[in-house]
């Protein structure tokens, strides 16, 4: 292993020696509160402009990543699925990160609106903006500057009309993100250079009762050089309500609906993000979670959910009729926080469960849809994994050792749920197709073990003042018995994987 991560890791625990794992990860909250500089200044001396809002934020990050395959390198298998492998492949990848948010907002008592423009750079990233891996008829293989690169895009741009202090509805359109629950399923992907925003409509019913957000709308697709467009041929729709009548707790309650026809996996000719395959998902769920403070220092949630529908698996090898979805996830944390030690630690225990597909000609799809995720907040901050044919057993520690600081220690033991399916990766992709050769790469293994191994993880985050955050993690991935059998032909070869980054974030 290079010796840049252990150094990072170092400086930046001098940094800060505090603030937790990218799994329930909170950065530290800012000394004071900050409007933004330009909001400051324009306020001062006229009220009138608190309707105005001016200002941005610049998120510059540097990953070092040792051990993943990387997207569109030369390799046997392709290099989208060279990951954990030892030998005749491309597995170290370093490079730096900028992204560049500004945006104008105006408030007026009935309605509102609101733009924000985004340039997000990457520099030294071997990763191809698009692989093509596996080939998607219609689209092109393209390098690029990696898959996080979009120069100028429009992130956001919508207009809000309504009143909750006067009328329980309100409408949202636009350009806009959306982000529920804890994001395992509809999340905002921040962690990404680029995000993730839709083009959508949603209606908001509001009351003592609950809150209900109505929406439909089509995910956007990153593409580097053009206008980014949303697919026309991937919808998502839903309502997802909130309720805080159940006693010391609040309840989510979600209905989605993911609709993509044929089309939708060409829709862009060399998109960022892969595009899905055809597919008419629903997913009925809910989420049971403690109030912050109501149960003296225990806190839990509980999510489920359960999926139906179809699903058009385009592997290799896979049925080519569609199948009839039957997945469900299960979501189990608790913890207690220590309030009278010193740093407030909190012990938190998690298992995480989606299932996956144990006979793929059965007519039957049964893995878990993870849907639009930010899955680098749970699953080990490696982000090898997504909510898909997973059992995951995790555990972290929680320090708060000043105001400003932050820690957080994290472990990640990891399982397939069914080994007659596959490996997915952090974005829904499975690792290889429907066969593979035994021990030259990932397929569908049924006889291999299902343990992939441990992950262990270190964040730290500072808060020096109100308007920048310093923040540095390392993680190390010890590979299982179903990694070591993946690669365990003659001249491949197992290893483990390490990650590390050192970020900066400024508001202005």
């Amino acid at each position: 292993m290079k010796r840049t991560c252990p150094t990072l890791l170092t400086s930046s625990l001098v940094l800060g020696l505090a603030n937790q794992v990218y799994a329930q990860y909170t950065p530290p909250p800012p000394p004071q509160p900050f409007q933004g500089f330009i909001n400051e200044y324009l306020r001062k001396d006229d009220p009138y402009m608190n309707k105005w809002d001016f200002g941005g934020a610049m998120r510059l990050r540097y990953e070092d990543h040792e051990g993943y395959g990387i997207p569109g390198r030369p390799g046997t298998p392709p290099a989208l699925n060279n990951d954990f492998r030892a030998h005749g492949a491309d597995v170290d990848n370093d490079y730096f990160l900028s992204r560049i948010r500004l945006h104008v907002g105006y408030v007026d008592e009935w309605w509102s609106a609101y733009v924000e423009g985004q340039s997000s750079l990457t520099y030294n990233d071997q990763r191809f903006a698009y692989a093509n891996v596996p080939p998607v008829a219609g689209t092109v293989k393209k390098q690029g500057d990696g898959p996080e690169y979009d120069a100028i895009n429009l992130h956001q741009a919508f207009a809000t009309i309504g009143n909750h202090k006067e009328f329980p509805l309100s409408l949202k359109v636009g350009r806009q993100e959306l982000s529920y629950g804890e994001e395992r399923l509809v999340g905002a992907y921040g962690w990404n250079n680029i995000g993730r925003v839709f083009d959508a409509a949603k209606l908001r019913w509001q009351n003592e009762w609950f809150g209900a957000d109505f929406f439909t709308g089509r995910v956007v697709i990153p593409e580097n050089g053009r206008f980014d467009v949303s697919n026309d041929y991937d919808w998502f729709s839903g309502v997802y309500a909130t309720s805080p009548m159940v006693p010391k707790n609040i309840l989510d309650v979600y209905f989605l609906s993911r609709n993509a026809s044929p089309q939708a996996a060409a829709a862009e000719p060399s998109p960022q993000f892969p595009q899905p395959s055809a597919r008419d998902i629903y997913t009925i769920g809910s989420r049971l979670k403690s109030r912050p403070g109501e149960l003296a220092g225990w806190d839990y949630s509980l999510e489920g959910a359960y999926q139906f529908g179809n699903f058009r698996d385009s592997r290799a090898g896979a049925p080519k009729q569609r199948l009839d979805q039957q997945a469900y996830m299960v979501v189990l944390q608790g913890g207690y926080t220590f309030t009278n030690l010193w740093a407030t630690p909190r012990l938190g225990l998690e298992y995480d469960f989606a299932s996956g597909d144990s006979n793929p000609h059965d007519g039957k799809h049964e893995t878990f849809d993870n849907l639009f995720p930010t899955n680098h907040r749970f699953y080990g901050s490696l982000d090898f994994v997504s909510l898909q044919n997973i059992h995951d057993v995790g555990a972290i520690l929680q320090l708060k050792p000043l105001p400003s600081v932050s820690v957080a220690l994290q472990g990640n033991a990891l399982w397939l749920a069914d080994t007659h399916d596959s490996f997915y990766n952090v974005g829904g992709v499975a690792r290889g197709g429907t066969t593979s050769t035994p021990g030259t790469g990932f397929g569908v293994n049924p006889d291999y073990s299902n343990f992939l191994g441990t992950e262990l993880t270190a964040i730290v985050g500072w808060a020096p003042t109100r308007f920048a955050q310093l923040e540095g993690g390392y993680g190390h991935f010890f590979h299982g018995q179903y990694i070591s059998q993946t690669w365990s032909a003659p001249g491949f070869g197992a290893r483990d994987a390490d990650f590390c980054y050192v970020q900066l974030t400024m508001l202005f």
